[in-house]
């Protein structure tokens, strides 16, 4: 009988630990280092950078495969602003 309740209560407490887990990354606030790459080692999906314009609204700059693309967040949802290739060139940066 004693082993059932330490046995009832390791489930329990595993239980918990998963479900508190499973809640950290429902809100973000936790992340998996598991992350899927390609065959050659390098992830598939990149995060650039990130420009945050105001606190809703923000320009991301992800690279996905051979394409970088440009995307702009707002609370309406998300819009593709540009998608060039990995190899293309990029436009001329003005000099401050």
């Amino acid at each position: 009988m004693e082993a059932f309740q330490q046995l009832w209560a390791v489930v329990i407490v595993l239980g918990l630990l998963c479900g508190g887990f499973w809640l950290l990354k429902r809100k973000g606030w936790a992340r998996t280092a598991l992350r899927r790459g390609a065959d050659d080692g390098m992830p598939r999906l990149e995060i650039v950078d990130r420009l945050p314009l105001t606190p809703q609204h923000s320009l991301h700059l992800v690279r996905l495969a051979d394409r970088t693309l440009l995307i702009g967040l707002s609370p309406n949802g998300c819009n593709l602003l540009e998608c060039t290739p990995n190899g293309a060139a990029s436009p001329a940066r003005r000099e401050h």
